[in-house]
């Protein structure tokens, strides 16, 4: 019955207005600890992010996927509780939490009632603090990874990710995937995923967002006692890179009726100071919001596709800007020369003020809808400071925005566009493409 209260309070519940969203209260704990706080009472709800820099990078050389699995072993048995203890005091206390690992971090996400919070927290610190990786357990979810990674190599998706990944950064950890390979992952033995939680799980890393029905002076000493026993730091981050591969186009042959096509070239830093510019000519180019120049010319004028996109991937240590497109076999060709077309166009001649104009109408209307749950609110104070931006950037992005001109948008995108740089990684049986260097 608690969960059900739990499930309507969140549904119906009204997060945080945008305006009060942008409340933002930074402290430190007493342990020196610094948070990010909205305090919002309007429902007895809170929800906490906390997230480590680092993430699936800095898995051993060797040793790829045993960070994403350490993530997947934290809510598998905790001190005194094994798998089926923990869920059942979680489900006890009406709370949810979840473990997820990503190139450049590690993520837990935390609900619970206000009334549950100190209970709720200190079961959460025993994942944390107190993992088992009980072998049975380590075995069961290593299957798991195991069984996901062999069906991926027959997704056309997946092969086309792996196979960009390993030509742009072949001596990186972004060569690998997150999850790491057949033969990685099922060499992993328990030593490993305790070095992975002990190298990944660090409080010189540690970013932490709150939202929810709590002041300052009651989320303090919980913060401290939930996260205050982890290490202190831990093993260097990768150095920056840059992609090793020019343009071109790599062919990976597949039996299926349609191929897909992943392409890209080095992007932007979201610390650049034009980085909003970019965001806007993205959005122009191939974005998901307003009518786009690829979805025009590649889906509605040609019918080659039913969707192509593109999008700004500003990772930590490299950037890149990137895209996707699906095909049959017979017309994928087409739609690749479609695409670097449009490239090479945007790059030389720029876009209209009616397009910048409607790019920003979109980009900033759609902005206060990424507020609806505090769930989402306690993220995206996370996420600002992975980025290393203020706390008042959610009063002021809108406003950045709409102060980018014509002039920016078309100088970035003579900078930012690199027709000649354009790599395609196809995977299918394509006709008329052909393989280069």
């Amino acid at each position: 019955m608690i969960r059900f209260i739990l499930a309507i309070s969140i549904w119906f519940g009204a997060a945080p207005a945008f305006a009060d969203a942008t409340d933002i209260q930074e402290f430190t704990t007493p342990g020196g600890i610094e948070v990010w706080l909205v305090n919002e009472p309007s429902i007895p709800i809170v929800s906490l992010e906390v997230s480590f820099k680092g993430g699936t990078s800095l898995d051993v050389p060797g040793k790829e996927g045993a960070i994403n699995l350490m993530a997947g072993l934290l809510e598998e048995g905790s001190g005194d509780l094994d798998a089926t203890q923990f869920l059942e005091a979680t489900e006890a206390l009406a709370a949810s939490f979840s473990y997820r690992a990503f190139r450049d971090t590690v993520s837990i996400d935390a609900e619970m009632l206000k009334e549950n919070v100190s209970e709720a927290l200190d079961l959460l610190r025993l994942a944390l603090v107190e993992p088992s990786f009980d072998q049975v357990a380590i075995d069961r979810v290593k299957g798991q990874v195991m069984s996901s990674l062999s069906q991926d190599r027959t997704d056309p998706d997946e092969i086309a990710g792996a196979t960009l990944r390993a030509l742009s950064f072949p001596d990186h950890p972004y060569g690998t995937r997150d999850e790491g390979s057949l033969e990685t992952v099922g060499q992993l033995t328990r030593d490993d995923i305790v070095t992975a939680h002990k190298n990944a799980l660090v409080k010189s890393r540690m970013y932490v967002g709150v939202v929810g029905d709590i002041t300052q002076d009651e989320l303090g000493p919980l913060v401290d006692r939930l996260l205050g026993a982890l290490p202190s730091d831990g093993p260097a981050l990768p150095e920056p890179t840059d992609m090793a591969i020019g343009g071109g186009t790599t062919i990976v042959e597949l039996e299926t009726p349609q191929s897909v096509a992943l392409f890209g070239h080095a992007g932007i830093a979201r610390e650049d100071p034009d980085f909003f510019a970019a965001y806007l000519l993205n959005e122009i180019l191939g974005g998901n919001g307003v009518e786009s120049r690829l979805m025009r010319e590649v889906r509605e004028k040609r019918g080659l596709t039913y969707g192509v996109y593109t999008f700004l991937a500003p990772f930590d240590h490299a950037a890149q800007i990137m895209g996707s497109v699906a095909s049959a076999n017979d017309r994928i060709a087409d739609a690749v020369a479609v695409i670097k077309d449009e490239w090479a166009k945007m790059a030389e001649e720029g876009i209209s003020e009616l397009e910048l104009n409607e790019a920003k109408l979109f980009v900033t209307g759609a902005y206060p809808l990424r507020f609806d749950t505090n769930a989402k609110i306690a993220g995206i104070l996370v996420g600002l400071q992975l980025s290393g931006l203020p706390s008042d950037y959610i009063k002021t992005r809108n406003d950045n925005m709409f102060a980018v001109t014509l002039e920016e948008v078309n100088a970035m995108a003579k900078r930012l566009l690199q027709p000649d740089a354009l790599r395609f990684v196809v995977v299918g049986k394509p006709a008329g493409l052909v393989a280069t260097q």
